[in-house]
């Protein structure tokens, strides 16, 4: 017995150790499963969630001092009742996680090391038996040193862990697991090999044959006769492959960026996961940063799971002159341990990553497209123009009036009594916009990426597109986009617009229109390209990401059918609509 208690007494103080180190090393990593403990869907104590980041420091530093006091022999039956009820305790929350399938993984090793549900109840119901060896043969654990040394260490266990903590907390985790690490590339750990296994799922078909209810087991394709089939009920067998990362995105309102940004050879990200939660220390931080950032050429965004009037009062609070994506929250919790916090991209390889407190440590080389002169004031006023051009069109399209009134608040125009009446507002921003481009223009030239960087440099051409001058200004809009100052594709889109204005046929496919609006049966057709033929070649060739086909499905919805009219046959649609 003796010598049984000794082993069990060395295996369960170094998993102690072991484990709560781990976990110690990401407090806030392991409070966010705490969260998810408590949560409503699980052991429904919410009113905990606030203090999850107390409860998880607590635990992890008592789980770590328990282990050493095991080892050291310090207190001993005091030792052992903590350990007894802290086993109890995790055995029955395993338990309860891998019975009713709460929470697929327990976090017992925070990122290191990934449990199953009932692997974690495995292990823990082992732990519990050795623990047990442990009460009832505790007279066999004697002390390694006298009572000064043991208290000293003992205190220094605590004094050690407790100041750990509170380092990873002010910073980072010294040693990060997980798949957002430095020197990771994001688009490999999302890939999924053509070589990974499949998820297998087995089926099982309720059916009648003949007026026989009858019930088969396949992987998907069905009984091969039946009359009707009454249920089909799914299990997987196998997950298959399963991909370190799984839900990461960089998405705007219309579209999914993460390509797109992963692919940028110098991007800086501030991560966000909820902005009215962000340390406000921090985000004061951003400004200087991120300026400097944009002047050295880097491309910055932020990352958040916050709505878009969030984001947009962030960007106003905080005189920012970067957008803010959407992402999940648990995603962005996951990626940097802070908020805010920073990370940076080298064509999708994280290269460096930061707490808030560390911002001012990250060194930024100045890139060959470095911009040190970048006019910011002239960006931000750019900035509020774009938003007002995009806003009213948004509320346009909102279903609600309190859709309607939260984006007029959140572009700072008066809210309306009547949702009607924000239409005419349309016409007056429209025409206050423009007075302010054409006035920039004579000032500046095209405001083009040299002078306010991307994506501002786009917000001349938005209100010049939404103008009726835009024969007056394509022409500069031209030899912006071949000095590099304005993408190809908006350039392309113009000229598309400008010819269709015209009566002409346009070139890209990008313009499409709505013959016979006010009539029953409103027809919708993309306006006739010049050359069909090769209009995927030439949107190609100006940046466009899709076909013509893909567009139109854009514009119009996925059942819609291209077909390219003749200018004839559109006047004639015209006539008879």
């Amino acid at each position: 017995m003796k010598y049984i208690v000794q082993i069990c007494r060395i295996f369960v103080g170094v998993l102690f150790i072991i484990s709560g180190f781990i976990k110690l090393n990401d407090p806030l990593g392991f409070s966010y499963k705490l969260q998810e403990y408590f949560s409503t869907d699980v052991l429904n104590i919410p009113f905990l969630e606030p203090y999850a980041l107390a409860i998880s420091v607590f635990v992890v530093v008592l789980e770590v001092v328990l282990g050493v006091f095991l080892l050291i022999g310090y207190k001993r039956k005091f030792t052992i009742w903590m350990l007894l009820g802290m086993i109890v305790f995790f055995t029955f929350l395993t338990f309860y996680s891998a019975y009713f399938d709460k929470v697929k993984d327990c976090g017992c090793f925070g990122d290191a090391l990934k449990l199953t549900p009932w692997e974690s109840f495995t292990k823990d119901v082992v732990l519990l038996v050795l623990i047990l060896v442990l009460f009832y043969g505790q007279k066999y654990i004697k002390p390694i040193f006298k009572t000064l040394p043991n208290t000293i260490i003992a205190l220094l266990s605590f004094i050690v862990s407790l100041w750990f903590a509170y380092h990873v907390l002010m910073h980072l985790p010294s040693i990060d697991f997980r798949a957002y690490k430095i020197g990771n590339n994001l688009s490999d750990e999302m890939a999924i090999p053509e070589t990974a296994s499949r998820p297998v799922i087995e089926y099982t078909w309720t059916y009648k044959i003949n007026g026989e209810e009858k019930t088969y087991v396949d992987n998907g394709s069905g009984p091969a006769k039946y009359d009707e089939v009454i249920n089909v009920e799914t299990k997987e067998i196998d997950p298959g492959f399963i991909p370190a990362i799984q839900d990461f995105t960089i998405e705007s309102n219309d579209e999914d960026l993460t390509t797109y940004f992963l692919e940028k050879e110098h991007l800086v990200v501030v991560a966000m996961y909820n902005i009215y939660n962000s340390e406000k220390e921090g985000l004061e931080k951003l400004k200087s940063f991120t300026d400097d950032a944009i002047k050295k050429g880097y491309t910055v965004i932020g990352l958040s799971a916050s709505g878009d009037e969030a984001k947009q009062q962030l960007k106003t609070d905080y005189s920012l002159n970067f957008d803010t994506y959407l992402c999940d929250e648990k995603v962005v919790k996951t990626i940097v341990r802070s908020n805010p916090g920073i990370f940076i991209l080298k064509k999708g390889t994280v290269v460096n990553k930061a707490h808030w407190n560390d911002i001012e440590d990250i060194e930024l080389e100045i890139l060959e497209n470095a911009n040190l002169s970048l006019d910011f004031e002239l960006k931000k006023e750019l900035d509020e123009i774009y938003a007002l051009d995009q806003g009213i069109r948004e509320i346009y399209f909102a279903k609600s009036k309190e859709e309607k009134d939260a984006i007029a608040q959140r572009i700072g125009i008066p809210i309306k009594e009547n949702a009607l009446d924000y239409m005419s507002l349309w016409g007056e921003i429209d025409s206050i916009n423009m007075i302010k481009v054409e006035k920039i223009v004579k000032d500046y030239g095209y405001p083009g990426k040299s002078l306010v960087g991307e994506p501002t440099n786009k917000a001349a051409w938005y209100v010049i597109q939404h103008s009726q001058k835009i024969e007056q200004y394509l022409p500069l809009m031209k030899e912006a986009s071949s000095k590099g100052e304005l993408p190809k594709h908006l350039v392309a889109m113009m000229e598309d617009r400008h010819l269709m204005y015209n009566g002409k046929p346009q070139i890209y496919g990008t313009q499409g229109r709505t013959i016979g609006m006010k009539t029953d049966n409103p027809i919708q057709i993309i306006w006739p390209i010049a050359d069909v033929g090769n209009v995927n070649s030439l949107r190609a060739e100006a940046g466009f990401l899709n076909t013509v086909e893909e567009n139109a499905k854009r514009l119009f919805g996925d059942d819609f059918v291209f077909k390219n009219y003749t200018i004839e046959e559109v006047n004639k649609l015209d006539k008879t609509n």
